[in-house]
C-alpha cells in the first residue's frame, strides 16, 4: 500500500478534515487504506491502485 510512499511524503500526508497525521492501515475488506489519528474524528481514506484519495466524501468514520 504505502510501501512505494517515500517515508518523507508519509511524514507530511495530513487528513484534510482534521489536520491530524495518518498512519498505514487495512479496512474490513483487507484494502489498504490511510487511518487519522485524531481521537475526535478518526476518519479512513481509502488507497486506491497505491495512490491514496484524500477526499471527505470518500472518507469512512472509525
Amino acid at each position: 500500500m504505502t510501501e512505494n510512499v517515500d517515508p518523507w511524503v508519509m511524514d507530511i500526508l495530513r487528513c484534510p478534515v482534521t489536520g491530524a497525521t495518518l498512519v498505514p492501515a487495512t479496512g474490513p475488506d483487507g484494502s489498504p487504506e490511510l487511518r487519522s489519528t485524531d481521537p475526535d474524528r478518526p476518519l479512513a481514506y481509502p488507497v486506491r491502485d497505491g495512490i491514496p484519495v484524500l477526499l471527505e466524501t470518500d472518507a469512512r468514520e472509525l
